[in-house]
């Protein structure tokens, strides 16, 4: 009844995209073919030859790896207007509130620190999961703080408290978005007096809250009197610490209790607090840890067939992002294969000009979307709704059928329901069950979300993709190169470690999903091998154009069409990728900088440590992004300059780098002139300009390390150091 639930369109321009493709194949293949058919003698730049052989084959060997998401990607179309018809035969979605046909959903949103992760930010995220156009009595929100933190806990309180009147709020005036902190900062006063007098009378309230909360903060200390107001405030009178504390379970807001009303009288959605224990002697395997934490807590508060997910700094900035994805959970066709509809990482606090690429635009509208044809995109962590009976480890099987309608309906005594939960968040609960193996997510590596979400797939499950016109999901992007530094060493480590444990996905995913679905994983395990070849290729050919030893073929030979076909072409649709991505020149730009820094930076000790870990020599680890940075480093982020600012090895690897190349360019310009033009044409040209573009995109470092005066500047002792190992390299026999 009422047709299809969403529509898949193939995305357009693939027959020109397939041709392209082929003639850079082609383009590579002859490159490799002149490499490996024009060895120098011994001794004259031969070593670095085969160098440049090796880097140019694992380049092409990555660019056919990354084929598999562009070969033919598809977008996802959802219609809300006949999954309403469906529930109740209505054709107002909001006015009819679906019924009781709609499945029940729990959201988790995970914490850690109430210093890196402001309360205030993630009450904001809170609010705008309770504000989904939903039913309330079908949403049950869940807050997970591994911090064990009186301080979140008291900010929860609060926010239980001003969702009374922020619900209502929402829905009279249907607000985008149900953020409060993104809402006020982005919107004007009403016109209308009655309507101002109430936005003024909520913004009070709200920015009262914020205040309260961050002066706890502040103070380290909840105040005295605001304890009586709830018995959860005792759990903390034992003592105890972040990584040291008992479980503690509180439902702050029992949506089965008819006396949980909004300030209009209408029922408000579940919220529940949650600390899982922690005792120094147990391993509590980080963010997954805590997620199978809040699978079985949910289980006996309201055990809801839908599971989403979020972070904490990523608020819902679509009133209806439920609604779209329920379109393909409960299609006719083909909603019983799903698993897991996956909405893209988005931030609200990019520059126009994407300052440190990360934007992950080209990831949202091409990579995720091409993994879509395949059999869904990877499971990200953060903005999915999940089978409640998949994260628990169910195969697929075609006669299964989903019950919507599972969930517990009857109510018990909140003590005794808290307790019961308390029970299932201890250390030694999940000792000798599967929990982290075959049930939950997966224990044993940085990204638990990516191997979840891969054993999914490997069971039998699709994914879908769902990236509507507006914004799912909002969050707050890196806003210095250290933060992107790391946040990016993070994701690179993980999805190496992935690729190189049992559950890599061309070994895993062998006879379990597609070829092109394995490749397409891999396109993030093998982000962290590029930072050797790609360190071997900014390195030798501008050493080699310093000594006079030509690396590419003269420019009067043929064989200099593939090498500039290959380059020029794939920067070309580089460029027209992220310019139809929704990024500027100047942005585009910047991302080919950033694509370098995080190649010879976070890549380079994504392997290293890689590395160690297989040696035994280290443990994985896991560290949290600070969401919050000085007042100086915001308006220098506003205004597009790059922030350094303290002493780090990766600043004095991208400072020797750039300098480097400065050196060899003049250096090897000046030889050049003085020896006449026969030098140039001589197989030095295309070094020339490949040690003239990497000068030209570090002219940021140039200015960080030598003109800028403020307090981001690269600091001195770095550029000491570049020095020095600048002229370290200079007179290392490489040729």
């Amino acid at each position: 009844m009422g047709g299809r639930l969403f529509a898949t369109e193939k995305a357009g321009g693939r027959a020109l995209y397939k041709l392209h493709a082929v003639t850079v194949l082609a383009g590579i293949c002859l490159v490799l073919w002149y490499r490996a058919t024009h060895v120098p003698a011994a001794g004259a730049g031969r070593a670095a030859w085969v160098g440049m052989l090796a880097a140019e084959l694992w380049f092409g060997f990555y660019w056919v790896i990354t084929q598999s998401v562009r070969w033919c990607p598809i977008r996802r179309r959802t219609f809300k207007d006949r999954l309403a018809a469906r529930s109740v035969l209505l054709a107002d979605l909001h006015a009819c509130m679906y019924g009781d046909r709609l499945p029940s959903v729990d959201i988790f949103v995970c914490t850690a620190d109430p210093h890196s992760e402001p309360p205030s930010l993630v009450m904001a995220t809170v609010l705008s999961l309770m504000a989904y156009n939903y039913p309330p009595e079908k949403l049950n929100v869940y807050l997970s703080d591994d911090g064990g933190s009186i301080l979140t806990f008291y900010a929860l309180w609060e926010t239980s408290a001003f969702a009374k009147h922020w619900l209502p709020f929402c829905r009279r005036y249907n607000i985008e978005p149900r953020s409060p902190a993104a809402y006020f900062a982005g919107s004007d006063k009403p016109d209308d007096p009655r309507t101002l007098e109430e936005w003024s009378f909520v913004k009070d309230l709200y920015e009262g809250m914020t205040e309260r909360i961050d002066s706890a903060v502040r103070s380290a200390k909840v105040p005295e009197e605001m304890k009586v107001n709830h018995k959860g405030f005792s759990e903390w009178n034992t003592g105890g610490t972040s990584k040291d504390h008992q479980p503690v379970v509180q439902i702050l807001i029992d949506g089965k209790d008819k006396g949980a009303l909004d300030s209009e009288g209408n029922v408000l959605p579940t919220l529940v607090y949650m600390a899982r224990e922690k005792r120094p002697q147990y391993h509590h395997n980080f963010k997954a840890g805590a997620m199978n934490a809040l699978i079985r807590v949910s289980s006996v508060i309201s055990k809801s067939p839908i599971i989403m997910n979020v972070d904490c700094d990523m608020y819902s900035n679509n009133s209806d992002s439920i609604t779209e994805a329920l379109c393909f959970f409960l299609d006719e066709e083909m909603g019983h294969k799903i698993a897991f509809v996956q909405y893209p990482q988005n931030y609200n606090n990019m520059t126009k000009n994407n300052i440190y690429g990360n934007s992950l635009n080209a990831i949202n509208q091409v990579e995720l979307a091409g993994l879509d044809t395949w059999g869904g995109p990877l499971y990200i962590g953060t903005g999915c709704f999940h089978r409640r009976e998949t994260l628990c480890g169910r195969s697929f099987n075609k006669d299964y059928k989903e019950d919507w309608d599972q969930g517990i309906k009857t109510q018990q005594p909140i003590d005794q329901t808290e307790e019961k939960a308390k029970s299932l968040a201890t250390c030694t609960y999940e000792n000798n069950t599967q929990w982290g193996s075959e049930i939950g997510l997966k224990y044993g590596c940085p990204v638990e979300d990516v191997i979840t979400g891969l054993a999914i797939h490997c069971r039998g499950w699709k994914s879908v993709y769902n990236n509507p016109p507006r914004a799912a999901f909002v969050g707050v992007a890196p806003t210095t190169i250290s933060q992107t530094i790391l946040q990016q060493k993070r994701w690179s480590e993980g999805n190496l470690s992935i690729f190189l444990s049992k559950y890599c996905p061309f070994v895993f995913g062998h006879g379990k999903i597609r070829l092109p679905h394995q490749m397409g994983y891999c396109i993030y395990g093998l982000w962290a091998p590029n930072s050797l070849p790609t360190l071997y290729y900014v390195l030798i050919p501008s050493l080699g154009l310093l000594k006079g030893t030509p690396l590419f073929p003269e420019i009067m030979s043929p064989w200099i069409t593939p090498f500039i076909y290959v380059s020029v072409v794939k920067n070309i649709y580089s460029l027209y990728e992220a310019l139809t991505s929704g990024d500027t020149l100047r942005g585009w730009w910047n991302g080919q900088r950033m694509w370098l820094v995080k190649r010879i930076t976070s890549y380079l000790y994504a392997v290293i440590d890689n590395i160690r870990k297989l040696l035994g020599l280290s443990k994985m680890g896991f560290v949290v992004s600070p969401k919050v940075g000085n007042e100086d480093e915001s308006k220098r982020y506003e205004q597009e300059i790059m922030e350094f600012g303290t002493s780090s090895p990766e600043y004095v690897i991208i400072a020797t780098i750039a300098l480097l190349n400065l050196v060899c360019l003049v250096g090897g310009l000046g030889q050049i002139l003085t020896s006449g033009q026969n030098m140039l044409w001589n197989g030095l040209l295309l070094q020339v300009v490949l040690c003239g573009l990497l000068v030209t995109i570090n002219i940021p470092i140039y200015e960080a390390m030598f003109l800028r005066k403020d307090k981001g500047r690269i600091p001195f002792s770095v550029t000491l150091a570049s020095v020095g190992f600048v002229m370290m390299a200079l007179f290392v026999p490489i040729f």
